[in-house]
């Protein structure tokens, strides 16, 4: 039977009252927080005017990034010159020049078929897989549908609009041919049946429609193409066939020539044939581009089908015949490809993915005029191309959008508003030398819309780390994207031989470059990276290119303990023991050690080979350290779980679910290397004990000493000054003995087992990276943040029963983890109990290291994933000229408890204080996520940095020598006055505590049922708040120091691990994440920002001229058709046509309300805009007029006064005197 605690029964019942949201209630008052830990000093509290409301947030997206996911279909506005791709998850991405970048998406979700633009009109037709046609309207910044038509009974194969006309012929799967009246999108009456339009002898059916166009001849005849080989030439006057062609092969698409006598068909088995309309009853010319020619003159062998075929002309050169297809059935291995046929040269573009779509631009709008082509479009299913046809090799043009994002799959981002300004110049001119060459000199013709530069004028930067261990630096200024530099944190390492293979492969499985996670100062253009194979490097930035050996360190990090220890009964876990699991593990595995290597179990070896050689590093980032975690004991090192570094200090510190480890990457040693526990000494509010008896071997702490190693010696030489190396201790006066591994011993020798055959520790990063794993939107299958961030991030903390799985459970192990009930059961304690305590935030600060200290000292924040704080004192050497000679003492100093739930039952201390080392136990339920330093004003406190220079400047110069420290920001230390406050934000509540006091000012519940995933202290408006993101999709806002609630949306439910893995916040009311595999979603959290946004998205329509056509001159006029004179109003009207069945389709009036005014509003701007243009053309005719008038009367008064002078002259003469 369960006991209680009354006095915790009364402490919840204390917790779930109206007031216990926020400590302090209002900005300036509020008595002591629920709790039971003592109110903040009045004094404090009133001196901080808080200046953020709820007015100042509101949430929505800005733009999107990135290559469309999953792309479908095509579109080009000649005119206009933009581009739209529609995707399989029903959005379209209309691009213009860059800056120009719209997104929209189809409620329905249904995937784009096919797009078409209404050219020079400012809008565009979709039709969808869910056989419903949308026309959005362009003419406004962000597009909105006017109409839909749902076809209720037939399936939508194929649209076409012709130029200038407002009439769209629908093909459907039926063989059927609808036209629908785009300005009302209402169906007419007239219908081309399949069986009028084939002949009534044919006895199949004809297949679905696969092309309609109509004559460049002559308007009034529709060229329909069937699936089965059928092609027909009907005339829509006279409502018959003109004529039909047959061919025994499949059609894939047809293309006319411009004077519409002639037309090409692709077919399946990889053949063109043409066709003249004098002559139907077989292809004039039939052609296998790629086929083999047979010997004895028998038709060339089929190949691949061709799938899309252009046939464009040229006034002063052959043809272009463009196709994609049709390779050879033999040539297997070849790429997708682009092949262009110019007269008798056939070229053949290989492309790194298949082709989707592709398109010809060309310089006319007109079909019956020569096309002249200079670029084709090809979209790819992961990339976007533009062939320069005007050039004989044809190279690509030089593509401006930021479409490569997902060249290697993302795996975490960083976002930085507002950073110093010098930044971006200085990225763009070393990143601008790694440009890739031979593109085409052209500049890029997708250039229509209008972009300026908005009010916006802060610089931003996005930082993406990939997969292959590319690290991306992004321009993200006035919501563009542009690519500045690219870093590759693999050139750190030995390129991995064939067999070497094997040993890599139990730690990553494919990608162990693959960045994990990055730290950035941009202040100091320090930037740090942590990757999946347990390591981090330390970059500084140069604009000078070395050549140089890169320092590196092994850290010793594991560390073992007894399960937490829990008084209450129900949180005995129902699953075996570890022990009862070894026997059925060895029968499974059928192997005593599984993680041998060549017989011997493998200890201080690290996942990866530093080069040991001199490296050649270009400006940009360069290598200053490489830190790595080695096997202890036949065990692998777990992934980093927390990074901080700070340039000021020369200090980067990083934790795992088994220890943190503090480096000194100034004089390149290990200042402290313990787990998590040894970190607590006998402290430990658990009460955790080691799980076997340490032998009387121990190790350095933070190095590996191997003895049959020749380069131990060069190791000896890079350790700490600060630690004892024969014992393993770190020698700073408050520390804990720090044995980093012992071995196993004779009962522990099955251990080894833990980690069956196939049982990798590491998920696979590219796996991680594009994960489309479902989630539950109210985020019941995860207990805790922990829980999915072992999906999230492939983290090794599971727990040690689980590391008896055998190959086949691995894969069980993701089902397992989104099936975890919400209840407090065995399940979720046995998480709880087995987990071993990660380091899950670490924040460099100047603070008050100890209680009631009269001064701050440099500090490291530790938050683990049990709810602990920990403060470690930094001890550095008084003068900054002793920092390379003088060691650096590292020393816990304070423990704040943020406990988890279970935890803090266990405790049974729920608002009690307890003495720890001089410092204070405060209970709070979640793993720690953010740290954050508020001045006695309530203004953010910047870790302290070190300005900038250049490592490897040719000025060697003292001055230029000497380090400039900003020890605070923005007040000096004089001007901070007495106390501060510390923002702690877990993954279920936030606190403000007083310092140096350690009083907890504010609390905030800010999630009881989910768990926050992101938090971040931000800063905006000139004051700073903390922004959340939780599990269940709601976005959060807080004002700080109060905690009081701003904002809380429910905007994005949590539905994939993208998603949670990428999320980040920024300053100035900025965020972003991955929203597809390689999209890019940003989003603003800032009432201002939304208000100025309108006029920081481009403009999608330009008004633009249309070309004039071409004088076709009178015999062409006379002999080339009747086009000219076709009334399509009077044929398809209502009059003539008469109605169509309303059960065929249903019309749906389009989303009105602002969008629908604004849209409105932009067309008859754009209307009066055209007024105004073509008022102004005939001005200037009418000026032109003038002036010629001008002229003509000025030689006609010359000419009379010539005339009149002639007339004096010979006046009083007689006509025999001439």
């Amino acid at each position: 039977m369960k006991k209680f605690n009354f006095r915790k029964v009364l402490d919840g019942l204390t917790a779930s009252s109206p007031g216990g949201s926020a400590g302090g209630g209002g900005a300036g008052g509020g008595s002591a927080h629920p709790g039971g830990t003592a109110g903040a000093a009045g004094t404090p509290r009133e001196e901080i005017q808080e200046t953020l409301t709820s007015d100042y947030f509101q949430i929505c997206k800005t733009v999107r990034h990135g290559f469309p996911y999953l792309p479908t279909a095509l579109a080009f506005d000649p005119v206009q010159k933009i581009l739209a791709i529609g995707t399989r998850t029903g959005a379209i991405r209309i691009l213009g020049r860059p800056g120009v970048d719209c997104y929209c998406q189809h409620e329905s979700g249904a995937a784009v078929l096919q797009l078409q633009f209404l050219i020079n009109e400012g809008a565009l037709v979709s039709a969808c897989a869910d056989d419903t046609l949308h026309l959005w309207n362009l003419r406004q910044k962000r597009p909105a549908i006017l109409h839909s038509l749902k076809f209720n009974r037939e399936r939508i194969t194929y649209c076409h609009l012709p130029f200038q006309s407002k009439w769209l012929y629908v093909g459907t799967e039926r063989g059927n041919t609808h036209i629908v009246n785009i300005e009302s999108f209402i169906l007419s009456g007239y219908v081309i049946m399949w069986n009028k339009a084939i002949e009534l002898s044919t006895k199949t059916h004809p297949g679905p429609v696969v092309h309609l166009s109509d004559s460049p001849r002559d308007e009034g005849k529709l060229l329909i193409g069937y699936e089965n080989g059928t092609v027909v030439f009907w005339d829509l006057r006279s409502k018959r066939a003109d004529l039909r062609a047959y061919y025994d092969e499949a059609i894939h698409s047809v293309a006319w020539h411009h004077e519409g006598k002639q037309f090409m068909c692709s077919h399946s088995d990889g053949s063109l044939t043409l066709w003249n309309l004098k002559s139907p009853n077989r292809p004039f010319q039939t052609t296998i581009p790629h086929g083999k020619i047979q010997r004895d003159g028998k038709k060339p062998e089929s190949c691949k089908p061709i799938l899309k075929v252009e046939y464009k002309t040229c006034k002063n050169s052959e043809p272009f015949v463009i196709f994609s297809g049709g390779l050879s059935y033999d040539k297997a291995c070849r790429r997708p490809s682009l092949t262009i046929m110019h007269g008798k040269a056939i070229t053949v573009l290989e492309m790194d993915h298949p082709i989707v779509d592709f398109l010809t631009l060309c310089e006319t709008p007109y079909p019956n005029e020569f096309q002249e082509p200079y670029a084709v479009v090809v979209l790819l299913e992961k990339d976007l191309i533009v062939v320069d046809l005007t050039q004989s090799n044809f190279p690509i043009f030089e593509n401006p959008y930021p479409i490569d994002i997902h060249e290697s799959p993302v795996t975490c981002t960083e976002y930085f508003a507002d950073c110093p300004p010098d930044l971006i110049p200085v990225l763009y001119s070393v990143g601008a030398k790694h440009k890739k060459q031979g593109y085409s000199n052209k500049e890029w013709p997708i250039s229509g819309g209008a972009w300026n530069l908005g009010a916006q004028t802060y610089p931003e930067i996005i930082i993406t780390g990939h997969a292959d261990g590319s690290v991306k630096f992004w321009d993200a200024s006035a919501i563009t994207l542009q690519m500045l530099y690219k870093l590759k944190t693999s050139k750190v390492f030995e390129k991995q031989k064939p067999g070497e293979g094997k040993a890599t492969a139990e730690i990553v499985e494919e990608d162990p470059f693959a960045v994990q996670m990055m730290y950035w100062c941009p202040e100091s253009r320090i930037f740090c990276v942590a990757g999946v194979s347990a390591y981090v490097v330390v970059y500084r930035f140069s604009k000078h290119e070395v050549n140089t050996e890169i320092a590196s360190l092994e850290v010793r990090l594991q560390y073992e303990v007894e399960d937490i220890i829990t008084p209450e009964p129900e949180i005995i876990p129902q699953f075996p023991d570890a022990s009862s699991q070894l026997p059925s593990l060895k029968s499974l595995s059928g192997s005593t050690n599984t993680v041998a290597c060549e017989g011997m179990m493998k200890d201080s070896i690290p996942c990866l080979s530093v080069k040991t050689r001199p490296v050649r590093m270009p400006p940009g980032y360069q290598a200053d350290l490489v830190i790595q975690l080695v096997w202890v004991d036949g065990e692998p090192p777990q992934q980093i779980t927390s990074l901080a570094v700070n340039s000021a200090y020369g200090l980067v510190a990083f934790g795992n679910c088994n220890g943190l480890a503090v480096v000194d990457f100034m004089q390149k040693t290990v200042l402290l290397s313990m787990g998590t526990l040894e970190l607590y000494g006998s402290s430990d509010p658990y009460q955790r004990q080691p799980r076997s008896p340490r032998k009387s071997k121990q190790f350095a702490a933070g190095l590996t000493e191997l003895s049959d190693s020749p380069v131990s010696l060069e190791l000896e030489r890079c350790k700490s000054p600060t630690s004892d190396h024969v014992n393993g201790h770190c020698t700073s006066p408050t520390s804990q003995s720090c044995s980093s591994g012992k071995r196993l011993s004779s009962a522990d020798v099955s251990k080894a087992n833990r980690r069956g055959p196939g049982r990798p520790p590491f998920r696979k990063a590219q796996s991680a990276a594009c994960m489309e794993i479902s989630l539950p939107v109210t985020t019941e299958g995860y207990i805790s943040r922990r829980a999915m961030l072992q999906q999230l991030h492939g983290i090794s903390s599971f727990s040690h029963d689980e590391r008896h799985c055998t190959a086949h459970t691995w894969m069980n192990k993701e089902n397992r983890e989104n099936s975890f009930s919400r209840s407090r059961s065995s399940s979720v304690s046995s998480i709880d109990r087995d987990s071993k305590e990660a380091i899950t935030a670490l924040y460099f600060m100047e603070s008050f290291a100890r209680k009631n200290d009269s001064a701050v000292s440099p500090c490291l924040w530790v938050g683990t994933g049990l709810g602990m704080v920990l403060i470690l004192s930094l001890n550095l050497p008084a003068s900054d000229d002793l920092r390379q000679s003088e060691p650096v003492m590292v020393s816990p100093s304070v423990w704040l408890s943020f406990l988890s739930e279970g935890c803090r039952e266990a405790e049974g201390s729920s608002g009690k204080e307890t003495q720890m080392l001089a410092g204070t136990v405060l209970t709070l339920k979640g793993a720690v996520l953010t740290f954050a330093c508020l001045d006695c004003t309530g203004t953010l406190i910047h870790p302290p940095y070190e300005v900038w220079r250049d490592p490897h400047s040719a000025d060697d110069g003292e001055k230029t020598r000497k380090r400039k420290l900003v020890m605070h920001s923005p007040s000096s230390s004089q001007d901070m006055g007495d106390h501060q406050f510390a923002v702690i934000c877990s993954e279920k509540q936030a606190k403000v505590f007083s310092l140096p006091s350690q009083t907890c000012l504010y609390v905030h519940n800010i999630t009881e049922t989910s768990f926050l995933l992101q938090a971040d202290v931000v800063t905006l408006c000139n004051s700073v708040c903390l922004a959340c993101f939780c599990a269940n999709g709601h976005i959060m806002t807080l004002s700080l120091p109060s905690l009081r609630p701003l904002l809380d949306i429910n905007y994005l439910p949590v539905t994939d691990m993208r998603i949670a893995r990428t999320f980040c916040f920024s300053n100035e009311g900025q965020a972003l994440y991955l929203s597809s595999p390689t999209e890019i979603q940003r989003l603003t959290y800032s009432q201002e920002m939304c208000d100025n946004l309108q006029d920081m998205l481009g403009d999608l329509f330009t008004p633009v001229e249309t070309p004039e056509a071409q004088n076709r001159g009178f015999l062409k006029g006379l002999f080339g058709g009747s086009g000219q004179a076709f009334d399509r109003e009077e044929l398809f009207g209502e009059a003539t046509a008469g109605k169509a069945s309303r059960s065929l389709a249903q019309h749906i009036p389009g989303s009105g309300g602002i969008e629908g005014v604004r849209g409105a509003a932009g067309g008859v701007i754009g209307d009066l805009t055209r007024a105004r243009i073509a008022l102004d053309e005939r001005g200037q005719k009418l000026g032109e007029l003038d002036e010629r008038t001008a002229s003509m009367m000025a030689s006609a008064e010359a000419f009379s006064k010539h005339a009149h002078e002639v007339m004096l002259k010979y006046k009083d003469k007689k006509w025999y005197q001439f």
